[in-house]
């Protein structure tokens, strides 16, 4: 209506009523527009008529699963944030869920600080450029060097990446930080092209540490190895007070 202003859509997509109803309750209380299907197949169908930029879905449900839904969400609007749910052991499908850009996961039973966290993920993704060069700073510091990271971290912004190692690299400084900001999100490509960065650089003797991310991205980087590659701190106060 004219004077109000438009609320945000949000699809949510769990074939058990009482999340529904719970994700409903939450979002309507953050001023969102709420969506709601009881399957993958309605929840597309939604999606491909009220076109929502963000999608909430269960990622284990009958007649079309939440990986399911993702792919066929991504083939439609890649730019739409899908925050998968997942289930407590489910994190080989939470990994493959970022393989395929998902913006994050959460997990049942829902907890509200994640899904808060989840949603400012979401949005600062959605609020950043296109440009992906403009997510990677560089700052000089008496004892290191910090790579700043935001926005989300796929293939595309590796080679942005790379050029400020090579930058900071030619500072000689005896460490450099990669301090992730705390809405920064990073989809599977990005995870493995990271992960080829840090091997590289270690094989080159530089020392590297990082900083930063949720949770949720704190537990994918030490299943999949990155935490052996370089250690990982709270911040980026504690990394650059460890390097004194």
């Amino acid at each position: 209506m004219k004077g109000q202003e438009m609320k945000e859509k949000v699809l949510v997509i769990d074939d058990e009523q009482p999340t529904l109803k719970m994700f409903t309750l939450l979002l309507s209380a953050y001023g969102y527009e709420t969506l709601t299907a009881e399957n993958g197949q309605i929840g597309l169908e939604l999606f491909k008529k009220e076109k929502p930029s963000l999608v909430l879905t269960d990622i284990k449900m009958p007649i079309m699963d939440g990986i399911e839904v993702l792919k066929k969400i991504k083939e439609v609007n890649p730019h739409a944030e899908v925050i998968v749910i997942t289930g407590h052991g489910d994190m080989d499908l939470a990994i493959q869920a970022l393989n395929l850009d998902a913006t994050d996961f959460i997990n049942k039973p829902l907890q509200r600080e994640a899904l808060e966290q989840a949603l400012a993920r979401a949005k600062a993704r959605l609020a950043i450029t296109k440009n992906e060069e403009s997510q990677i700073t560089l700052e000089e510091r008496p004892e290191a060097v910090v790579i700043g990271v935001r926005g989300n971290v796929t293939a595309n912004t590796i080679p942005h990446l790379s050029e400020a190692f090579t930058k900071a690299k030619g500072l000689n400084k005896k460490v450099i930080l990669v301090n992730f900001e705390e809405n920064t999100s990073i989809n599977g490509a990005g995870i493995t092209s990271l992960t080829t960065l840090l091997t590289e650089n270690r094989a080159q003797n530089v020392h590297v540490v990082l900083a930063g991310l949720s949770n949720n991205f704190r537990t994918v980087f030490e299943m999949v190895g990155i935490t052996k590659l370089a250690k990982l701190f709270d911040n980026e106060e504690m990394a650059l007070k460890a390097q004194q």
